[in-house]
């Protein structure tokens, strides 16, 4: 018998990161039959990333209406999944990450008796409203998860903290990663997209994203106001922001930064131009959980415009540092990497530590093991092992304050 599995997506970052394994499900069709559901809770977006990836939902849902609550939403997702439950008769629910989407999905699937997979398993802030409601989500999933599919070890002993058993975790590297080293590959132009506006000059070009609900009002407004001085103090910077759909974002953003030299307001890009404009960016400030595992592939250095995050191993790595949302803060580390360049080189480096670009791959197989009862669900040798670990470079103002110090001394 085969296996039967669902893929429930609904927002772009699911899509992405979900892509690949649905080709590699389809690739091993002797074993397994996919359906894939789409809760259309990011209808504009998930769409142009589905047609990308020649992915056609086989139930394709409506779940959205202005300005609806989350718990609305969660029952609509829920009783929507639940129907596709009961006519696809699946072996296994696979969900991703820790959306709304991913949440009720999963809980559907348990009302169902169905086993749930969780991809992208056991990132935790430890702060239940930061991000919200993010957090409270992905530990949900985990109740009721039969396979955890961590992305890094980290994750793994987030899980294991949490009563987990080891034997129902597989730690895979993100997924994000396989995407994205395809995608590299490929040859990208910026004409007919949003970016065709902006001049080719030698400027170079901070790549900013900014929509987390947290971050709503003041917050945004610091980060405005910030990158104005930014551009001011920086003539050879232009920021490209790429403007979140949510109209709470867009109020604040256009009307602090509308028409401000050097500073492009776009409209949010489709996935294979924000990968080019990924590679092509000189620095990233975002507050988005999937940028701060993707800058690393390219060697971007990535501030990160929260107080807290579930992804610490850029940071850990030195390939990220977390700013917070104040304007004097965005100011200061921006500033740091845009005249120092030791200290930029030094947040460039190493390889990176979320993914190895065979995460698909090891989800697929362990998939695969669980279904014919096979344990472990992977070999400890096949899990994702992290790279070494980037050694700083000694700075000579580093080593003459040292040797001041001795002197003292």
């Amino acid at each position: 018998m085969k296996c039967r599995v669902i893929a429930v997506l609904g927002t772009r970052p699911e899509a992405i990161k979900l892509a690949v394994v649905i080709h590699e499900l389809k690739r091993r069709s002797e074993e397994f039959e996919i359906a894939v559901v789409h809760t259309g809770q990011h209808r504009t977006m998930l769409d142009h990333v589905l047609k990308y990836f020649k992915i056609k939902p086989d139930f394709d849902l409506d779940v959205m209406r202005p300005n609806q609550t989350l718990s609305s939403l969660t029952s609509r997702v829920m009783d929507t999944v639940e129907n596709a439950c009961h006519r696809f008769q699946p072996n296994m629910v696979m969900v991703q990450g820790d959306t709304t989407t991913a949440f009720a999905s999963a809980l559907a699937a348990y009302y169902c008796k169905i086993a749930v997979a969780h991809v992208e398993a056991g990132l935790r802030s430890h702060d239940l409203y930061n991000p919200f409601p993010e957090e409270a989500n992905r530990k949900l999933v985990s109740m009721v998860t039969d396979i955890h599919f961590a992305p890094t070890v980290g994750s793994r002993d987030n899980l294991l903290a949490e009563g987990i058993p080891l034997e129902k975790i597989v730690v895979t590297g993100n997924t994000v990663v396989d995407t994205l080293r395809a995608l590299g590959k490929l040859e990208h132009s910026w004409e007919n997209t949003p970016l065709a506006e902006i001049p080719q000059d030698n400027s170079r070009l901070v790549l900013v994203t900014s929509h987390r609900r947290e971050s709503w009002g003041n917050d945004q407004e610091n980060m405005c106001l910030a990158l104005k001085d930014l551009v001011t103090k920086h003539k050879d910077i232009r920021v490209i922001y790429p403007v979140h759909m949510n109209p709470n974002v867009r109020s604040t953003v256009n009307k602090l930064l509308q028409d401000t030299e050097r500073i492009h307001l776009i409209e949010p890009l489709d996935y294979s131009t924000f990968v080019s404009l990924l590679q092509r960016c000189h620095l990233v400030l975002t507050d988005s959980g999937g940028i701060q595992e993707e800058a690393p592939t390219f060697r971007k250095p990535v501030l990160v415009l929260r107080k807290v995050t579930e992804r610490p191993e850029a940071s850990q790595f030195g390939l990220a540092k977390i700013i917070g949302m104040t304007r004097e803060s965005i100011v200061k580390e921006s500033d740091s990497l845009l005249t120092d360049n030791e200290a930029y080189l030094d947040m460039s480096g190493g390889g990176n530590p979320y993914g190895d670009g065979h995460g698909s791959e090891r989800i697929v197989e362990a998939i695969s093991r669980w279904h014919q009862k096979k344990t472990p669900l992977l070999d400890a040798d096949k899990e994702f092992k992290l790279p070494p670990r980037p050694t700083p470079r000694r700075r000579k103002s580093d080593v003459e304050a040292k040797a001041a110090s001795a002197g003292k001394d």
